[in-house]
């Protein structure tokens, strides 16, 4: 137990944050469920950090639940403002509010967006090609936050002259999921937060007293409509929850890519030359080096147990999604970045004797990300034209990780151009 809990600590410390891996492989050798102290369980196993997803007695923490434990939790608007939307609801809660967002992210509407998605990737790649000589650019500023912002702004309605005001806001809001936190980063999630909600307020007023075909303007009609099915704070939360969500772990994801790519040029080849599937080379970033690292679960009750192990009641139990993703039970040699493990059994170096189930890094159940297709779809649409774009592409200096452990990605990502392809 006390080494479980010093290999917690390294992990929450800036060292552990920037590279957590080795840390996970130390907590795997404990056992993929380990106690950490009384109150807190620590999974590091696929089958078992998915069981506990999938299972009704494993709760979120919703604000009920950290009321008792974190008293003060509704003094701070950063810290409460997400509570009533479905990222921090229970049952019934939880799916009442969830069949309700989710109708825009069926399979068929999300694929019916492919090509606004490819108009977005090709403006944004004739923008860059106008200034190819003019020295390096940030990948994360210049293009893989734009897309998924400019993408989710459109479903939800946001006007386009709004947009650039949401990426520091939601940096600064996402603190407030992080494990550790300081308290210079929670008044900024406080600010950020007012901001928020105050913007989706006067957007939600708009839309009552103009309706266009959006997403903000559906659920103000639900909400107005039937306030048990969605009430205001609900409405105002679930399109905070959307805009953030939308493209805080997407753009991380194609910051992540783009670094393996540039660490695997062979892969970056394959997937310039479609010789590798761009769903698969995402699969692999998702599973190799996610954007999102943990979330966690409590025990509802005292008769829960995590692959025969005893969970008491209102225990913790941390997921450690990074770590479920390099199971070896589940992944032949997990640590080696290998998209072609992913490449569907048809593909040019698929290996149809090792199928690869898809990785943790969207969750399981009840929770699932809602949109994750579209997450997907982006990725998998960017990536492959960027390097055919701009075959030279490559690394312009170091690249910059945030220091965040859930949500990890880069701050910052130089690369040169090079001349346009096309």
């Amino acid at each position: 137990m006390f080494e479980a809990a010093d290999i917690v600590d390294e992990l929450m410390a800036p060292a552990g944050r920037r590279d957590p891996y080795p840390l996970y492989e130390r907590l795997r050798a404990l056992g993929p469920v380990v106690r950490v102290d009384p109150s807190l369980v620590v999974v590091t196993g696929y089958p078992e950090a998915e069981e506990v997803l999938r299972a009704p007695g494993f709760l979120v923490a919703d604000a009920a639940l950290r009321a008792q434990y974190e008293p003060d939790f509704l003094d701070h608007p950063g810290q409460y403002l997400l509570t009533p939307s479905v990222l921090q609801r229970n049952a019934p809660h939880h799916g009442r509010m969830r069949t309700l967002i989710a109708s825009v992210f069926t399979p068929r509407r999300v694929a019916a967006l492919a090509p606004a998605v490819t108009a977005a990737v090709e403006g944004l790649l004739d923008g860059w090609a106008d200034r190819a000589g003019d020295g390096p650019v940030d990948f994360l500023d210049g293009f893989a936050f734009r897309l998924p912002i400019g993408v989710i702004c459109e479903l939800l309605g946001v006007p386009a002259a709004d947009r650039h005001l949401f990426r520091p806001l939601a940096a600064d809001l996402t603190a407030t999921l992080e494990a550790t936190l300081e308290p210079d980063e929670l008044a900024a999630a406080d600010r950020a937060a007012v901001e928020l909600a105050d913007y989706f307020a006067a957007l939600a007023a708009e839309r009552r007293a103009d309706p266009r075909d959006d997403l903000v303007s559906v659920l103000v009609r639900t909400a107005d409509a039937d306030p048990g099915r969605l009430s205001d704070r609900e409405l105002i939360a679930n399109l905070a929850l959307l805009l953030v969500a939308g493209f805080e772990t997407t753009g991380n994801l194609l910051g992540n890519a783009l670094a393996r790519l540039f660490a695997h040029p062979e892969a970056a080849d394959a997937l310039r030359d479609g010789t590798l599937d761009a769903g698969a080379l995402v699969d692999e970033v998702l599973r190799h080096d996610p954007p999102v690292q943990l979330t966690s679960r409590i025990s509802a009750d005292g008769d829960r147990t995590v692959a025969g192990h005893p969970v008491g009641r209102h225990t913790g139990v941390l997921l450690l999604l990074g770590a479920a993703n390099r199971d070896p039970r589940r992944y032949r040699d997990p640590a080696r970045f290998d998209p072609w493990r992913f490449q569907p059994a048809t593909g040019p170096g698929a290996d149809p004797d090792r199928p690869a189930g898809r990785p943790l890094s969207f969750g399981s159940g009840p929770h699932y990300c809602l949109g994750a297709r579209l997450a997907r779809l982006e990725a998998a649409t960017a990536l492959p034209a960027l390097l055919r774009r701009f075959p030279a592409l490559a690394p312009a200096g170091p690249a910059a990780r945030r220091d965040r452990l859930v949500l990890r990605g880069h701050r910052t990502l130089p690369v040169h151009l090079g001349p346009p392809g096309r």
